[in-house]
């Protein structure tokens, strides 16, 4: 798992550096999550794990009556969001964690919105509790997870390259596949004090290379960010150019079209504040 201290460090740099490359990756779960918001009315908005603000930029731009405030742990992601929404006056973005963020203008968001920010929490009901709280009564809340790893392929397909098999991740521990059980965040969000809580399953082409090269792009995309960009860079050269031949030739059959993609499945998840 990344935690938090990575974000705020080198992690957070990689991601900082490669946010064109994300914000690619994630492009058709953008406009879902936008077509999504069109169903509630609100006006102060929260983006919780803004990451380089594509949701919250997107969102200001298409409505500019609302303000809208992002929120990441990581300072490179903040800064890049602060340049990238300069010319907006009704976004701004804040360094906090979500699990302690408190509301001190005063402005309480009646809409709080997340791509894929969510799943990290070491305490996920406080969490949530803790959103609750900041927000106004009946405040809608959506966001977007994975699903389970195995109906991700952009996952299994890179991992299963490995030379070695990465260790067993508990199901209940942080990290992106920690709400892959939509019983468990149902559960989180009832006992949080969020009510009428839905799921929308949305399956979506993870874009991971394009361009003049795109497979190329594609390799180094998961050199860097992608699944397995924490084990490739502990190999030694050797092995590390055999994995990323290995990856070459995967991303070599899946390119079409000059575009390369691999499949990915979320949940789109979305309740209201209790009464």
């Amino acid at each position: 798992m990344t935690d938090k201290g990575e974000w705020q460090g080198r992690v957070g740099e990689t991601w900082a550096a490669q946010w064109r490359r994300t914000d690619r990756s994630f492009n058709l779960l953008t406009e879902r999550l936008l077509q999504r918001m069109r169903e509630f009315t609100f006006s102060k908005v929260l983006d919780i794990g803004c990451g380089a603000g594509e949701l919250s930029l997107a969102t200001a731009r298409g409505r500019p009556g609302i303000s809208i405030t992002g929120i990441d742990v990581s300072p490179q992601l903040i800064a890049v969001a602060r340049e990238r929404g300069s010319h907006l006056s009704n976004a701004r973005f804040v360094q906090a964690d979500a699990a302690e963020w408190q509301n001190a203008d005063d402005a309480a968001p009646d809409m709080l919105v997340s791509r894929h920010g969510v799943m990290f929490f070491s305490d996920p009901v406080a969490a949530f509790a803790n959103l609750a709280s900041q927000s106004r009564p009946r405040a809608s809340l959506l966001f977007s997870c994975f699903r389970e790893a195995s109906q991700n392929a952009f996952f299994t397909e890179i991992v299963r390259l490995l030379p070695e098999a990465p260790p067993v991740m508990d199901p209940l521990d942080p990290g992106p596949f920690a709400f892959a059980d939509n019983s468990r965040v149902r559960s989180i969000l009832h006992s949080a004090g969020w009510e009428s809580v839905a799921f929308e399953k949305f399956d979506f082409p993870m874009i991971v290379g394009s361009g003049e090269k795109p497979v190329e792009d594609a390799v180094e995309y998961f050199s860097l960010i992608g699944p397995a960009a924490r084990a490739a860079r502990e190999m030694d050269k050797e092995e590390r150019d055999r994995f990323l031949k290995r990856v070459h030739q995967l991303c070599e059959r899946k390119c079409h079209q000059g575009i390369v993609a691999l499949e990915a499945s979320a949940w789109i998840v979305s309740a209201r504040k209790a009464r």
